[in-house]
């Protein structure tokens, strides 16, 4: 977008008399007009609690430009001139009484001057911004392969759809979610978790980009998605369900098409900025307290990939231009909540800022990071008020990769083992926990013939503690193994495309043994929405050992609500004795099982087949 409002250009009456010198002149002068040609972010809002603004403006040479204002209760607090002349960097203080309205930035090169507006916004007043919690489930869907319902968008920016190959775009869009949303109302997810939709606009031959993961321009959702007005009315859609909704952002790398390459405004936008420099992928380093810096260093400042561009949040405008990103799209879009990508892999500092800003703005937001450590103890040094890191990260919600690989076998002797490390978080409500999603092999397997394992895991993981999230087709028994490569993992889900000669969304489009798995999921989702022992209650467990064997038993107490779990993780059938739980039982002298609504004898032993689950209700 050009923004050419020069007001003082001047004028050339033409004329065959006119001297070709005084002619050239004058083209020459208008030439040399003011030009921007961005400026981010491109509105903004009064009533913020942090009244600071930067924008980044960038023109050809807009760096002599002198900058001013005048807006009642709006000033300039400082330009900023960096390496680049074709950068400015405006830091505006937005007053507690300032209004909506358009604000005139006048820019001024000697005689010549442009005049832009910039339009302040009322903070909005519309649901969003509500963060999640243990009371969610969240449903990660990645765009690309869930449902196609703009056919039109599919091929914009040169892309090549081609569903048979798993590397390829398939065309998923948000219009597509759009139309299933009635479908995630009815399984009974209360949150969605979207793989990032801004703009990728990479060069197909040289990259993939259907995942999201290399994102263009931070302000722009992707136009093969749809675009930023059908993003936020989508929001508007899952919120009048009730649902929520994730942006899974990424704040440690760009991708190499971004616009600023080869532009940058500063000499260290980038770490590494002269090329490709790789990461070590030595996530330890960022907890180790005997780790040098260079290791450090190597973690944090070498890229991704090669398509994936190092950011350098220690320089402070990049910083600012990051927080501020993540705060337009909040208030703009509504989101409820972040999930943030590769989140060891950046400078530290910079994302206790980030965090910590976020939740100024939005004390009941929540934020999840993505940290990749099969460990408890590196997990909860990552979380807000760690025991165990001394320092103060700002991050809610963790992801614990831990649980997820105990889970894998559902062997109950390593869950157990897992949940009683639990001493080391500070907060063991937030935590984000999941037995599958799109950078791990799925859960379902090819080769199951029966859903033993498949319920026990999923009774488990939507019964203790923590926040559960769910990888699309998982009600489905959608399958895909990491050693395939990714994008087997993300698999079109069946029925999302025109033409599909398999609908997965009704019952009648899937197969028996599918529909039995959607059913048990289903109860589970719809039962958990109601119990305030599950959602938010303490959780007591039992070592399996010589009485239970191969047993894993808890419960979850919350005043006179609770719950009693007992997955049986043997192959044969066990019989245990109630008096071994009968402190979390009291006095109660049966209960009923939410799964087959069957009552429960708590005066004599309980049997349960191998491989068998009860969730006891009393």
């Amino acid at each position: 977008m050009i923004f050419n409002m020069n007001t003082h250009t001047m004028q050339c009456p033409f004329s065959l008399r006119m001297p070709i010198l005084l002619l050239l002149l004058c083209l020459s002068w208008s030439s040399y007009a003011i030009e921007i040609s961005r400026m981010e972010p491109a509105f903004w809002w009064t009533g913020m609690n942090n009244s600071e603004l930067q924008i980044l403006v960038q023109g050809k040479d807009i760096a002599r430009s002198q900058v001013t204002l005048d807006y009642p209760n709006v000033s300039i607090k400082e330009v900023v001139k960096v390496d680049n002349p074709n950068y400015l960097f405006i830091y505006l203080e937005i007053g507690k009484e300032s209004h909506p309205g358009t604000l005139n930035l006048v820019f001024t090169e000697g005689k010549k001057k442009m005049i832009t507006g910039y339009q302040l916004k009322a903070r909005s007043q519309t649901i969003g911004a509500q963060g999640f919690d243990a009371s969610d489930v969240l449903y990660l869907i990645m765009p690309d392969r869930f449902a196609n319902g703009d056919a039109k968008n599919d091929t914009l920016d040169d892309a090549n759809i081609d569903r048979q190959n798993p590397n390829a775009r398939h065309g998923g869009d948000l219009a597509g979610i759009s139309t299933k949303l009635d479908y995630l109302f009815d399984l009974s997810v209360t949150a969605i978790w979207l793989n990032p939709v801004l703009e990728n606009k990479m060069p197909e031959k040289q990259y993939h980009s259907y995942h999201g993961y290399a994102v263009t321009d931070f302000y722009t959702i992707d136009r093969r998605f749809g675009s930023n007005e059908e993003y936020r009315q989508l929001i508007e859609k899952i919120h009048d369900k009730g649902m929520k909704v994730v942006m899974d952002m990424i704040y440690n790398h760009c991708g190499s098409s971004h616009w600023w390459m080869g532009d940058f405004p500063c000499k260290d936008w980038l770490n590494y900025q002269d090329g490709f420099v790789p990461t070590n992928h030595h996530l330890y380093a960022a907890v180790d307290i005997h780790a040098p810096q260079s290791e450090v260093a190597g973690l944090t400042d070498g890229w991704f990939v090669e398509a994936m561009p190092d950011l350098n949040q220690k320089n402070p405008l990049l910083a600012t231009y990051l927080i501020q990103n993540s705060i337009w799209w909040i208030e703009y879009a509504r989101i409820d909540g972040i999930r943030h990508d590769t989140h060891p892999y950046v400078d530290y500092d910079f994302l206790s800022k980030w965090c910590k800003a976020v939740l100024d703005e939005y004390p009941g937001f929540n934020m999840v990071g993505e940290s990749w450590y099969l460990n408890s103890a590196p997990l909860a040094w990552w979380q807000r008020n760690s025991k165990v890191s001394g320092k103060q990260s700002n991050l809610k919600t963790t992801m614990d990769f831990n649980l997820m690989n105990a889970c894998q076998d559902m062997n109950v002797q390593k869950i157990y083992e897992v949940i009683a490390q639990d001493f080391l978080y500070e907060d063991i409500h937030n935590i984000l926990i999941f037995l599958d999603n799109h950078d791990l092999s799925r859960f379902a397997k090819k080769d199951e013939s029966d859903l033993k394992r498949y319920k026990q895991a999923l009774a488990f993981l939507l019964t203790t503690r923590g926040i559960p999230q769910l990888y699309y087709g998982t009600e489905i028994l959608m399958t895909g193994e990491k050693s395939e490569g990714d994008g087997g993992l993300r698999n079109d889900f069946p029925g999302g495309w025109q033409g599909d000669t398999v609908n997965a969304f009704t019952s009648g489009g899937r197969t028996a043994q599918q529909n039995e798995a959607w059913n048990y999921l289903q109860k589970l989702l719809q039962w958990r929405k109601t119990n305030k022992a599950v959602t938010e209650g303490e959780l007591i467990h039992y070592a399996p050992n010589e009485w239970q064997e191969n047993c894993y038993v808890y419960a979850r107490i919350k005043g006179n609500d609770k719950v009693l779990v007992i997955l049986n993780g043997s192959e044969k059938e066990q019989s245990l004795s109630p008096e071994n739980y009968r402190e979390v039982i009291g006095n109660a002298i049966s209960g009923k099982d939410v799964l087959s609504e069957e009552s429960i004898s708590l005066e004599k032993e309980i049997t349960i087949a191998a491989h068998g689950v009860f969730i006891i209700e009393f």
